[in-house]
């Protein structure tokens, strides 16, 4: 038994299989009885109306029939229904009822009965409207400030909001730029409409501007008139919730400033009557239904909210006082007073549930049982003992240092990619001149299993490529509520990236305060840094790679490059990178080839990796699995060298510059203190043109340290470079050794072994020691060259010679039959080789 229940007061069923929604409940005195007693009406879908004078009974009582004042059909559905002073000449209440064709204000009065039966009540047409446009929904109000009467607005589902001055139409205007209707209500403290439009805003619509535009009886002319002459209809303010709102309140209390409530469809605005966000509750639930009313509290507003998991809310502001349990789903909530209860919540389900309802908890009436004594049985109590000392002891050995690591993370982070590019590209500050950026958006999701603390997602992408945000903050992540973050990848920078591979790690703190990690990777489109163009046929290098499978179309394979057209093969394809030159690839129509070609021996990379990892996927698309790649031709290691040479040059020019900058400084500092000394002395002597050397060695070294920030921009792009470079080399000694994953890895591991370089710790001597290594353990060819050295220390070396010829060596060793391993049985003994080892001696042997 839940203690917070809504306590039902008084209940019924309305009819079997009709439909009801927000606007077919209303709670006033529609028969304007002497006890001023509020009744309810209800209106359905398939056009019946009911007005119900509710009384107390029993929990389980069947309605009494007393309690229904009056049941009619009518012919069409009931969209709405509204109680106020329609009608002319008196300011009697009248019930008007919103049908899609049409509008009717009936009076509803009793007749005293002379029998048991009781009093008989009906209503009289008293006028009626038939609409040339389908309603949608209605308000009403004084509008423009009369007095003694209410006017009706109704929407219809084209956007025209038609006025009807009780009798007699008065005239209809069209929203601007509308496209679906949302809720309208009438704010008599501005003499203004408020509706939410399907821009996901706020907009208010005053009334005066309203009756002198111009008036339209179509949307095309609406839309003439932004050109023609007459006066336009602009909204007094607009504000952008970002949703869809599901019901809009006016409330202005006595007590209370006046206030317009919106409620969205995962947010709850209260706003002030210039637009402005007063306060706002962000809902973890879907609402149904709201409504404001007056608090005890001076300065503050109650609100009841029903949402679809059964449960009626109440707010204070947006503090959270009360929740109790209903037995459906509110589509409709109001509040009466009746005679022998005031404050009684009223709901209605779409399916005809209505209840009146109060706020209350019963005392729990569960009592423990009385535990039943019994014998103890000792034997299956000392088998249990010792089956749990057995886990206990499991549990507790010491050999398990480091805790197991759990199956599922409490944490999953997952990273989605945009198939497009973006329509706007996001891309700043890019160094690109004269091509369009484009970018494209990454989607990156975070759930939890647990509610988890302080959790940051940090994004890392390749160096020239940026983000519009790299870090994420969420101070707190509710168990089964993603929490979602987007951003915009572009180029930047007039080199190309090395990879097109990013990750994202979402650090956070368990509950007891363990920090752990989550971390993914994304895969970044190829029309990020290409665009296509027409191919080139000049080109100074040249890849072939081979394939086991027949020709595929390349429409199958880069169909972001290619428009579908109804030509047979297409065998050619240009690229134009945004920072790079052109690369052509041509496949044979004949034979199983492909040939990558280009200017520049860097720009290869990226579209032979990219084109042997769409081959890969289109054949797991086709079930194939045996598919395989492989590179014949001789390695194109000159070519190799040659940007190491050119990054080698970079290393060397940036030491001199800044050697010649620390003497500049030298000199400068020392200058310093002799003018320093001058200026000091009682009796000063000549200068000396001590000042206009000071002034020349300042200049000398603001240009020296431009030069070598300049030079240190130019070793960063050579470096990327040679990146690109050397993962094309692995990627070709892979294929044409036919290595595996393990060997490839240890390739990388080789050649790649910095994140970046410096003067202290740079490419060439880091690879020349591990290539070393690798030539003295794995690939020597007698324990000769297993030689222990620790004497040697990492420095920068005069020259490449050593390193290329390294290089050599190893093609050469596996062109052989060695095999890359780092297993210590794969020599006759593992050696530890420290770097700078010198292997000269094998090298001369073998040339």
């Amino acid at each position: 038994m839940s203690l917070f229940k809504a306590r039902d007061w008084w209940s019924a069923s309305l009819g079997e299989n009709e439909e009801f929604d927000q606007g077919c409940l209303s709670v006033a005195d529609v028969d304007n009885s002497e006890s001023g007693q509020d009744k309810i009406i209800v209106g359905s879908y398939n056009g019946y109306l009911r007005i119900f004078s509710p009384h107390p009974q029993k929990t389980g009582d069947a309605i009494q029939a007393e309690d229904l004042f009056l049941e009619v059909q009518l012919r069409d559905p009931v969209l709405q229904v509204e109680v106020g002073k329609f009608v002319s000449g008196t300011e009697l209440l009248h019930l008007a009822v919103l049908h899609p064709r049409k509008l009717c204000v009936y009076s509803v009065s009793g007749t005293l009965g002379n029998v048991e039966h009781g009093n008989q009540y009906q209503i009289k047409l008293m006028y009626e409207h038939n609409l040339q446009r389908t309603a949608c929904n209605m308000t009403h109000g004084s509008f423009g400030g009369v007095k003694g009467r209410d006017l009706i607005c109704i929407q219809s589902m084209d956007g025209m909001l038609m006025f009807f001055e009780q009798e007699s139409y008065a005239f209809g205007r069209y929203l601007p730029g509308f496209l679906l209707p949302g809720p309208l209500r009438y704010s008599p403290r501005t003499d203004s409409f408020i509706t939410v439009s399907s821009c996901q805003q706020v907009e208010c619509y005053k009334y005066q501007v309203l009756a002198v535009a111009t008036d339209a009886d179509s949307k095309k002319e609406t839309e003439q008139q932004k050109i023609g002459s007459g006066k336009r209809l602009l909204a007094d303010w607009s504000l952008n919730i970002g949703e869809q709102a599901l019901d809009i309140s006016i409330v202005s209390f006595n007590n209370t400033v006046f206030s317009i409530f919106v409620l969205g469809e995962r947010n709850f605005f209260c706003l002030k009557e210039n637009g402005q966000i007063r306060f706002m509750k962000k809902l973890e639930y879907h609402p149904s239904c709201f409504l404001p009313y007056c608090s005890v509290n001076e300065g503050t507003i109650n609100s009841l909210v029903g949402n679809h998991n059964n449960m009626l809310l109440v707010y204070q502001d947006v503090t959270l006082k009360w929740a109790a349990q209903l037995p459906h789903v509110p589509v409709a909530v109001k509040v009466a007073n009746f005679q022998d209860m005031k404050g009684i919540i009223v709901t209605l389900s779409d399916s005809g549930q209505l209840q009146c309802s109060y706020l209350g908890t019963d005392p729990s009436l569960f009592q423990a049982p009385k535990v039943e004594s019994r014998d103890i049985n000792y034997e299956e109590l000392d088998v249990e003992m010792k089956a749990l000392q057995k886990i206990i002891k499991e549990a507790s050995k010491t050999q398990d240092i480091l805790p197991k690591t759990e199956k599922e993370d409490d944490l999953i982070l997952t990273a989605t990619v945009s198939s497009t590019l973006d329509p706007v590209s996001q891309a700043v500050d890019f160094a690109l001149e004269s091509e369009a950026v484009p970018s494209v958006t990454v989607k990156f999701c975070i759930r939890t299993k647990r509610q988890v603390q302080k959790t940051v997602l940090s994004i890392t992408v390749p160096a020239f490529l940026a983000t519009t945000q790299d870090q994420f903050i969420f101070n707190s992540i509710d168990q089964g509520i993603p929490k979602t973050a987007s951003i915009s990848v572009f180029l930047k920078g007039k080199c190309l990236p090395a990879d097109l591979e990013g990750s994202a790690v979402a650090s956070y703190s368990t509950p007891t305060g363990v920090p752990r990690i989550a971390q993914c990777k994304f895969r970044l489109p190829l029309r990020l840094i290409c665009s296509p163009v027409q191919p080139s046929k000049a080109a100074n290098h040249k890849l072939t790679i081979d394939t086991n499978k027949p020709p595929v179309n390349l429409i199958n394979l880069f169909p972001d490059f290619i428009e579908r057209t109804e030509d047979d093969q297409i065998s050619v394809l240009g690229f134009q990178l945004l920072a790079g030159h052109k690369v052509t690839l041509l496949a044979s129509k004949t034979s199983q080839r492909y040939r990558i070609q280009s200017e520049q021996f860097e720009d290869l990379w990226l579209i032979t990796k990219e084109l042997i990892l769409r081959f890969e996927e289109y054949f797991l698309k086709q079930g194939i699995k045996d598919f395989t790649c492989s590179f014949s031709g001789q390695v194109p290691l000159q070519e190799y060298f040659d940007l190491i040479d050119q990054h080698f040059e970079l290393r060397m020019n940036t030491e001199k510059y800044e050697n010649l900058l620390s003497e500049r400084a030298v000199q400068f500092r020392a200058i310093q203190r002799l003018l320093l000394t001058r200026f000091k002395d009682k009796t000063p002597a000549p200068l000396q043109n001590l000042d206009t050397l000071l002034d020349g060695t300042y200049r000398q070294v603001i240009g020296i340290a431009d030069a070598a920030e300049e030079l240190q921009n130019s070793l960063f792009r050579a470096f990327t470079k040679l990146k690109s470079a050397t993962q094309l080399i692995i990627l070709l000694i892979g294929l044409w050794q036919k290595l595996s994953k393990d060997q490839i890895a240890i390739l990388e591991a080789t050649f790649l072994p910095l994140l970046q370089d410096g003067q202290e710790l740079g490419w060439e001597e880091t690879v020349d020691a591990a290539l070393s290594h690798l030539l003295r353990t794995c690939l020597s060819k007698s324990s000769k060259e297993q030689a222990l050295n620790l004497t040697s220390q990492l420095s920068i070396p005069k020259d490449t010679t050593r390193l290329k010829k390294h290089i050599t060596l190893l093609c050469d060793r596996l062109a052989k039959g060695g095999r890359l391993s780092l297993s210590a049985d794969s020599g006759s003994q593992q050696a530890i080789v420290m770097p700078g080892e010198n292997v000269e001696t094998q090298d001369e042997n073998e040339e």
